[in-house]
C-alpha cells in the first residue's frame, strides 16, 4: 500500500489521502481547503492525481473540510462511487448543495459590486455539480464493511465527532491502516464516545488540538457566562456557528438555559441558517444514532425562531437587542453571518461569540486574535463589539484524549502519521507519541508519499 497526503498537512482543512493498492486508487476524504489564500488556491489547482484515475472515494464525515471538494472532483472527471455512512449521506445532501449555492451567490455578489480581482468571478463548482455528486453516494452503516475496490476492505467505526462520523480501518492483504477521521470527545452533549481504534499496522490520526487540553468546565455554564453581559446591556449576541453539529449543540444548551430561566423567556433566539435548520431536523429523524432523547430533540427544535429566507434574515438585522443570533459559517468565511457581523460588529454593546475552532487565515481567527477591523464584501468593517471565544465546546478530542484513544490499540503500530492540525499542534502530538508511547511518529508534508510495507506477522 501507498499513501499520498493531498491535504490536512500543516492545516486543519482540505483532508484528502490517496491510497494506492494492487493497481487501484481510492481517496480517503475529499475536503475543501479554507483559510489562507495560498491554501484556498489549492481548490482551484489541478489535483495531483487525475480525478478520472481514482476508482472510489470513502468519506469519514460530512463537514466540508472532509467532503466539500466532492462536487469539484466529479466535475473534473471522477466517475466512481462515493462511500460513507447513512448519517454522513443525510448531512452531505444538505451541506454540498448549500456549499455550491453559497459559492454561486458569492460570485454573483462579487460581480454585481465589482470587488473581485477576477472578471468575472466564478464559483468553484455549481449546484448542478453538487447534485451530480450526490447521486454517487453509497451509504453504509457504522460497524459495516465495504470493498470499494477488489481486495481492499474498509470498516466504519464510531468516531463521535458528528452525526455519521467514522474512523476507518483499511485492510489489504495482511496490512491494516486506521484513519482516525475527526475524533469526538468522551462527554459530547449529543454523540456517544468514540469506539476504540481497530487493530492496525499504521495509524493516521488528526491533531486539531494536539498541543492543548480542553478546560474542565461545563459548556452550558461557559455559554451562560459569555451571554450574561451582553443580555444585561441589552445588546445583540452574534454566534458564528457551524451549521452541522455545533449549531445543534448550541441549541440544546440554549434550550436547557431557557428551561431553567437562566435566559429570560422574552429574549429571542434566531437560527439564521437554512442548512442548520435542515440538519436539526435530521438529528431528530436519526435519533437512534446519537444520545439525545425525543424530548431533548423537540426542545432543540423549538428554542429558536427559524430564519429561512434572505428577507427574514435582513429583518433580523433591523432589530435591536437583547437577542441571540446563530448563523453560519462557523469561521465567518461566508454565509449569512457575515452580513450580521457587518451590521452589529461596530457597536460595543454587542457580542461576537466564537463557538468553534478558527482556522488560521479566516475572519473568525482574525476576530479571535483581536483585529480591530475585518474585511467583508470589499470593505473594512470596524470591530468594536466584545469578542469572546468558547473553549469548552469542542467536537474534537484534545491532546490527552487523542493519546488515550490511541493507547487502546492492542499492540503498537509500525508508524503513526499525524495530520489535520496546525504545525505546532501536529508536531507537539508527534513528540508525545514518541516520548510517552515510544511509537515512531511523523508529520507528513503536502504531497508526501509513504510506502506501507506489508506486515509479515499475520493478524
Amino acid at each position: 500500500m501507498q499513501i499520498t497526503f493531498l491535504g490536512a498537512t500543516g492545516t486543519v482543512t482540505g483532508s484528502k489521502y490517496l491510497v494506492e493498492a494492487g493497481g487501484r486508487r481510492i481517496l480517503i476524504d475529499c475536503g475543501l481547503f479554507q483559510g489562507f489564500k495560498q491554501l484556498r488556491l489549492r481548490n482551484w489547482a489541478a489535483l495531483p492525481a487525475a480525478p478520472a484515475s481514482i476508482d472510489a472515494v470513502v468519506i469519514t464525515h460530512a463537514h466540508l473540510d472532509h467532503s466539500g471538494y466532492l462536487p469539484r472532483l466529479v466535475s473534473q472527471g471522477f466517475g466512481g462511487p462515493i462511500y460513507c455512512t447513512s448519517g454522513t449521506q443525510a448531512l452531505c445532501e444538505i451541506l454540498l448543495p448549500d456549499s455550491a449555492h453559497l459559492q454561486e451567490e458569492d460570485a454573483k455578489f462579487a460581480n454585481k459590486h465589482g470587488f473581485s480581482k477576477h472578471s468575472p468571478a466564478r464559483p468553484l463548482y455549481s449546484l448542478a455539480d453538487a447534485e451530480r455528486c450526490l447521486r454517487r453516494l453509497h451509504p453504509g452503516e457504522i460497524g459495516g464493511t465495504i470493498e470499494p475496490v477488489p481486495g481492499l476492505a474498509v470498516t466504519f467505526h464510531p468516531a463521535s465527532h458528528l452525526l455519521g462520523a467514522a474512523s476507518l480501518q483499511l485492510c489489504y492483504g495482511p496490512t491494516r491502516v486506521v484513519f482516525s477521521g475527526d475524533l469526538g470527545r468522551p462527554n459530547d452533549a449529543i454523540m456517544a464516545p468514540p469506539a476504540p481504534p481497530a487493530p492496525c499496522d499504521y495509524l493516521v490520526i488528526e491533531s486539531t488540538y494536539g498541543d492543548r487540553s480542553h478546560p474542565a468546565m461545563s459548556c452550558e455554564e461557559e455559554l451562560l457566562g459569555a451571554l450574561r453581559g451582553v443580555l444585561e446591556r441589552r445588546g445583540v449576541a452574534i454566534l458564528p456557528t457551524f451549521a452541522v453539529g455545533r449549531a445543534q449543540e448550541l441549541l440544546i444548551y440554549l434550550a436547557r438555559l431557557k428551561q431553567r430561566r437562566a435566559i429570560a423567556d422574552d429574549v429571542p433566539i434566531y437560527l439564521d441558517s437554512p442548512m442548520a435548520i435542515e440538519a436539526t431536523a435530521i438529528y431528530e429523524r436519526l435519533r437512534s444514532q446519537h444520545r439525545l432523547s425525543a424530548s431533548e430533540c423537540q426542545a432543540m427544535n423549538r428554542v429558536a425562531r427559524f430564519v429561512t429566507t434572505s428577507q427574514q434574515s435582513r429583518s433580523v438585522d433591523a432589530q435591536s437587542g437583547p437577542m441571540i443570533v446563530l448563523a453560519a459559517s462557523g469561521m465567518a468565511t461566508g454565509g449569512r453571518v457575515v452580513h450580521h457581523l457587518k451590521r452589529y460588529a461596530g457597536d460595543p454593546r454587542n457580542l461576537i461569540l466564537l463557538s468553534g475552532y478558527q482556522a488560521a487565515g479566516t475572519r473568525g481567527a482574525q476576530l479571535a486574535a483581536g483585529f480591530d477591523h475585518i474585511r467583508i464584501h470589499g470593505e473594512q468593517v470596524p470591530v468594536k463589539a466584545e469578542v469572546l471565544q468558547l473553549h469548552s465546546m469542542s467536537a474534537h478530542a484534545d491532546a490527552g484524549e487523542l493519546i488515550a484513544w490511541a493507547r487502546q490499540l492492542p499492540r503498537a503500530p509500525r508508524a503513526v502519521y499525524v495530520t489535520h492540525g496546525e504545525p505546532q499542534a501536529s508536531d507537539t502530538l508527534r513528540q508525545r507519541f514518541e516520548r510517552e508511547l515510544k511509537w515512531p511518529a511523523f508529520v507528513p508534508d503536502y504531497r508526501d508519499v509513504v510506502e506501507l510495507p506489508a506486515n509479515d506477522v499475520p493478524h
